[in-house]
């Protein structure tokens, strides 16, 4: 083989693999290879599969024999480790399922094994999907491949560091309120949430039903589209998948017009970061594009809302891990006593925290006062993203206020660790897709995300905003 695999897109090792110039099953040796080497350092991922090789070989086989194979067909991809793949480990990074295996595929992982896709290992993450750092996970952090002094973001920091450090072509995670797009921008690749109800959730850990998506990671825009476009479609499993005809039709504004909401955005931003922001505006007004300001007059409340409703459906969601049917057990002096020890051993800090933030808030004396008044300031931020699509295409924002920060920095203070989801909550909240692309780097050379959000239903938009604001 005398192309490197490891300089290839995902986009270009397909076609590469489709002329035969090498096989998957060298495509893949070379990665386990690194992987094997760097994961050591890194700890992007909780378990390589042994499997991975003899998959890559009955592809290597179909192709062989002339069948028609799928756009994945052969490519070498990490998976977060709160998706289910029937037979293997799913942990999601807690001692409470270390030793829980799951009994099915995920719809996403039922449709990258129908597109021949070769699933090499599964990814650190924190733990549930509870944290901006990956400095959560019952494992171990994960470290940022640019700098390992820091953290590579989370909850999806395994797959973001996997794809950032060749350790895969391609990633899935799950994004909440911003766990894809978060540790994208931190380790300087390309991360994609779509709009909520596009990909089945079945198979997905749910950490916060109403909030979590799955989607893609990928070394550039067309890699995340590419493997976007194998995810999406209704399922039978999951009734909040949506069928696309349901959703109306956009006509673009000409030009493509970008709305910039300045009031929230220019305030406690790394000014290296505000400085790549607004090169990247200018790349886009280079090509064609509108610029313009805009008002989302309720958004800056997106924080708090999150920080209410995610951990109420984490409390309500969590509940099933009691020691009786699946996960930890832990002998106590009688029933109660069993959920108790179980559920103290097997959670950690962050989701204790987070389970008895959600407890209170759902509790008789204060639902009213706080679950409920979310969901109605959820309702008018939806209603401020609707009204700014009223006039323009896509809406940009930095990904993070701040580039990528020293391992333990923030651990003992969830707040800050909170405000790292500023700029990536409002799409969870407003159910919207949003994806985040390199946009230079800090004099420091820590990469620097740039954030587009597009209308419900107009990932076609999105993805070609992506590719022109993309910086290399």
């Amino acid at each position: 083989m005398t192309i490197d695999p490891i300089t290839l897109s995902a986009r270009a090792a397909a076609q590469h693999l489709a002329a035969g110039d090498f096989s998957s099953r060298e495509l893949v040796e070379t990665y386990l290879t690194r992987a094997q080497e760097r994961n050591g350092t890194i700890n992007a991922y909780l378990e390589l599969f042994d499997d991975a090789l003899s998959t890559a070989e009955e592809v290597d086989e179909r192709r062989a024999h002339g069948e028609n194979l799928g756009s994945l067909a052969g490519i070498p991809i990490a998976v977060k480790d709160n998706i289910l793949i029937k037979g293997k480990t799913a942990s999601s990074a807690s001692k409470m399922l270390e030793q829980y295996h799951a009994t099915y595929d995920a719809t996403v992982i039922e449709k990258l094994k129908q597109a021949g896709a070769v699933i090499i290992g599964r990814t650190n993450m924190d733990e549930f999907a509870m944290g901006g750092s990956t400095e959560n996970s019952a494992f171990g952090a994960t470290k940022n491949p640019h700098d390992t002094r820091t953290v590579a973001g989370g909850s999806s920091g395994g797959s973001a560091a996997a794809v950032s450090d060749n350790l895969a072509l391609l990633a899935l995670g799950s994004d909440t309120g911003g766990s894809i797009r978060q540790p994208a921008a931190f380790c300087g690749v390309v991360g994609m949430k779509p709009s909520y109800g596009r990909v089945s959730r079945y198979g997905l850990m749910a950490m916060a039903s109403s909030l979590d998506q799955i989607g893609p990671f990928g070394k550039t825009v067309e890699d995340a589209e590419l493997l976007y476009k194998v995810l999406i479609g209704t399922d039978t499993q999951d009734a909040t998948t949506v069928d696309p005809a349901r959703v109306p039709a956009r006509t673009p504004h000409s030009p493509l017009t970008i709305g910039v909401p300045r009031t929230f955005i220019e305030k406690g931003v790394h000014p290296e970061i505000m400085q790549a922001f607004e090169r990247t505006l200018e790349q886009l007004k280079s090509q064609g594009y509108s610029v313009v300001p805009i008002e989302l007059p309720h958004v800056s409340h997106s924080l708090a809302v999150y920080y209410v409703l995610m951990p109420a459906e984490v409390s309500s969601n969590l509940a099933r891990f009691d020691g009786v049917r699946y996960g930890l057990h832990v002998d106590g002096v009688d029933l109660l006593d069993d959920y108790i020890q179980t559920r103290g051993r097997g959670f950690g800090k962050e989701v204790k925290r987070r389970i008895m933030l959600g407890t209170y808030v759902l509790s008789a004396g204060y639902y009213d006062a706080y679950y409920g008044r979310a969901c109605a300031i959820r309702r008018v931020i939806r209603k401020d993203f609707e009204d700014a699509f009223a006039h323009v295409d896509a809406i940009a924002l930095p990904t993070t206020p701040s580039p990528a920060f020293i391992l333990g920095e923030k651990t003992n203070d969830p707040l800050q660790m909170y405000l790292e989801d500023i700029f990536t909550v409002p799409a969870n909240i407003a159910e919207l897709p949003a994806i985040s692309v390199p946009s230079g780097t800090t004099s420091t050379g820590l990469p620097i995300g740039f954030q587009i959000v597009a209308p419900y239903f107009a990932e076609d938009t999105l993805f070609s905003v992506a590719k022109d604001a993309y910086v290399s």
